[in-house]
């Protein structure tokens, strides 16, 4: 069997070695030696010469290769900027920005954000910053980050260009902690069924999910619909803490274990603020860990419906390892089971490239359109807590109600607007040139979900946009997805001229998985789903 190793320092190495990342069977010491002979010789007789530290790092990277596709190194440069979305804030001065044509456009600013504060608005350009010009010089959006992120209580001057004024203001705008949020929308779906949108799992979501909470019951909720689609995951904790909100009276929630860790057991502990009442649950492809934990204790405890597509299948725990040169190890040390006793883990045999190609390869596999694609074997079945369904591991969570891919609206043209980011640039320019008109005729965003209509001259606007971006119009593929243009386009002149819940409000329309769930919710299949009702119902 052939071993690697990976990034740092020869003493990180060590450290690596000696915590148990060399199997049991192995001599530490002799294998320590082993690498350092090796490393010796090759610093004094290698033919050219070399750098030990790169050498070195790039061992630790493909050690951990070998090992499986969740334990990473990460660099002492990159430590920071990888646990930001999990602690849930950075230091800077909180604006979300577009770069087109060469232009920071900012898109949105962060509530409670130092920008905000100071009155810089959607739709502004940013010229200069600190004194130096940022427009037309090729700029991308890691040079963006570079200049306006930073420490707090530093300073940054930053000029700005605004439709109507001449000149350009200056703003000195002292850097702050900014909240990345985990929850990206939430609102009545109608009088009775409330929607929230988590995209991580991190220090600050269910401070999030609560407020959506209390909100949404203060305007009536009695059934919700949570959708996990797309969210990959992130702390262990914050999933056993959302899994906590949802089911009541001391309920296994997951159990973990490790050859180094006893089996460890977490438990319901806290009264949540929607143990009762219908719910249900979407998750896809995309759909990993955290949201596998989740949905798994959900689905385990017939709590609620799942809705949508076999999740990613991630099962594995990492823990953060710090080394001595200020870089980090995420290392698998445990595997984690949903209440009945399934590892979701899916296979990694075949290597990392083919790990993170399955969810793609569901596509040419027939599995995103039917789940008769799908072999499950009989050693993968296990039952419920309480009602026994039938629900499978090995791979992923299987929803309770399979919705496949919808390719309706699908066409090589609309895919080319998308990935060209055409349609977001469009629609920041169009906003940014009508605001005023926008903001007088809708009062507020209840007003533009329900009355604004796009228009024959913002999508014939679009068309002449999209083709100087260097996508032709394609008859064909214009009448087939004109319907889920007009949607998208709505969205994004809807985000940009309030928030994300707007966007989601409207874009979710092209969701099938999201109009299964409020169909379920209407028709009486949530009744008839055989789930406890009498432990859950109000």
């Amino acid at each position: 069997m052939k071993y690697f190793f990976l990034k740092g320092t020869l003493a990180a190495l060590t450290l690596i070695i000696s915590t148990g990342a060399i199997g049991q069977n192995n001599d530490p010491k002799s294998t320590v030696e082993k690498f350092n002979t090796l490393l010796y010789y090759i610093e004094r007789m290698y033919v050219d010469s070399v750098n030990s530290e790169e050498l070195v790092e790039h061992a630790i990277v493909h050690m951990l290769e070998e090992l499986d596709p969740h334990s990473v190194y990460i660099s002492k440069e990159e430590l920071a900027a990888a646990n930001e979305p999990l602690q849930g804030n950075f230091e800077g001065i909180g604006v979300q920005f577009n770069i087109l044509k060469d232009t920071i456009f900012v898109v949105a600013t962060i509530a409670g954000g130092p920008s905000e504060k100071l009155g810089i608005m959607a739709g502004d350009k940013i010229i200069n910053v600190d004194g130096k010009p940022v427009a037309g010089i090729g700029i991308n959006n890691q040079d963006v980050m570079g200049m306006l992120k930073g420490p707090k209580g530093t300073t940054v001057k930053v000029e700005i260009k605004r439709g109507g004024v001449k000149r350009l203001l200056d703003f000195d705008i002292v850097r702050d902690k900014i909240p990345i949020y985990s929850v990206d929308a939430s609102y009545m779906i109608d009088d009775q069924i409330g929607y929230v949108k988590v995209n991580r799992f991190a220090k600050t979501t269910m401070t999030e999910l609560r407020e959506a909470l209390v909100k949404l019951k203060s305007e009536g909720m009695n059934s919700l619909v949570l959708d996990l689609q797309g969210n990959g995951g992130g702390l262990l904790n914050t999933a056993i803490e959302m899994a906590d909100e949802f089911l009541s009276d001391n309920r296994l929630l997951v159990y973990t274990e490790g050859r180094s860790f006893p089996k460890d057991e977490t438990y319901s502990r806290r009264p949540g603020l929607f143990e009762k009442g219908r719910l249900v649950v979407l998750i896809d492809e995309g759909s990993a860990s955290a949201s596998e934990i989740v949905s798994g204790a959900i689905q385990d405890w017939d709590r609620g419906l799942i809705v949508g597509r076999r999740s990613f299948g991630k099962g594995l725990v990492q823990r953060p390892v710090e080394l001595p040169d200020g870089s980090a190890v995420r290392l698998t040390v445990q595997k984690y089971y949903t209440p009945s006793g399934r590892c979701i883990q899916k296979p990694y045999d075949d290597g990392i490239e083919a790990y993170q190609k399955e969810k793609y390869e569901r596509f040419e596999t027939g599995e995103l359109l039917s789940l008769e694609k799908l072999d499950l074997p009989d050693s993968l079945k296990f039952t419920t807590n309480i009602q026994k369904r039938t629900v499978y591991g090995g791979g992923g969570i299987l929803p309770d109600i399979f919705v496949p891919i919808d390719t309706t609206y699908s066409s090589e043209y609309f895919n080319d607007m998308l990935r060209k980011g055409a349609m977001n640039q469009y629609a920041l320019t169009w906003v940014d040139q009508n605001r005023d008109m926008l903001s007088s005729k809708y009062k507020n965003s209840d007003e533009f979900v329900k009355n604004f209509e796009v228009t024959r001259d913002i999508t014939d606007g679009l068309v002449k946009y999209v083709e100087k971006e260097g996508v032709p119009f394609v008859k064909e593929d214009w009448d087939r997805s004109f319907n889920a243009v007009s949607i998208r386009m709505k969205a994004l002149i809807g985000r940009n001229l309030y928030d994300y819940n707007v966007f989601y409000e409207v874009v979710n329309k092209l969701s099938p998985a999201y109009m299964k769930a409020i169909n379920v919710l209407h028709d009486g299949t949530f009744e008839k789903a055989k789930l406890a009702h009498a432990d859950f119902k109000n």
